[in-house]
C-alpha cells in the first residue's frame, strides 16, 4: 500500500511538472494583436511560428541573410530553441527573432496571470539590458 501511494504521489509529480513545463503550448497573440504565434515542442525544445497575421503574404524583407528575404513570414519560427527552467519556472536558452528589423536576440519566456500571458525578454548579453513585451492567449 505504501509503495503504492508513494508511486502514485511521483506520478502525479511528473504530471505537474509536464504541465507547467507544457503551458507555453498553444496560441498567443503578438502584443499588437495584428499576428499569433503558436508554441510547440520539438525534440524537448519549445518553437514558436507565426500562424495568423493581419498581413498575409508578408515577406521576410529585411532577414539579414538575403536567400531568406523572398519567404513568408507566416509559418516561420520567431522563437526558436528554449529549454524549460523548473527552478524558475522559465522558458530559457532561446532565441527571438524580429522581422520588423531582421534581429536575433536572446530570449527568456515566463508566464504570468493565471496562464493568461506570455512574457518574452529579448535581450542582447545580458537580460537586464533588453526589452520584454506580452502575449495574451489566444482562445
Amino acid at each position: 500500500m505504501h509503495k503504492a501511494l508513494s508511486l502514485l504521489a511521483f506520478t502525479l509529480l511528473l504530471t505537474l511538472a509536464a504541465s507547467a513545463q507544457d503551458a507555453l503550448l498553444g496560441r498567443w497573440w503578438s502584443p499588437k494583436r495584428d499576428g499569433q504565434i503558436e508554441f510547440y515542442k520539438s525534440n524537448g525544445k519549445y518553437f514558436g511560428r507565426l500562424v495568423w497575421t493581419k498581413n498575409p503574404g508578408k515577406k521576410d524583407d529585411k532577414n539579414p541573410d538575403a536567400s531568406l528575404r523572398g519567404r513568408e513570414l507566416m509559418g516561420s519560427n520567431l522563437f526558436t530553441n528554449f529549454s524549460y527552467d523548473s527552478d524558475d519556472k522559465e522558458w530559457v536558452d532561446g532565441k527571438v527573432y524580429d522581422p520588423q528589423n531582421g534581429k536575433v536576440y536572446s530570449c527568456k519566456l515566463w508566464i504570468t496571470n493565471n496562464g493568461k500571458t506570455l512574457n518574452a525578454r529579448g535581450f542582447i548579453g545580458f537580460s537586464l539590458l533588453g526589452r520584454t513585451e506580452r502575449f495574451e492567449k489566444a482562445p
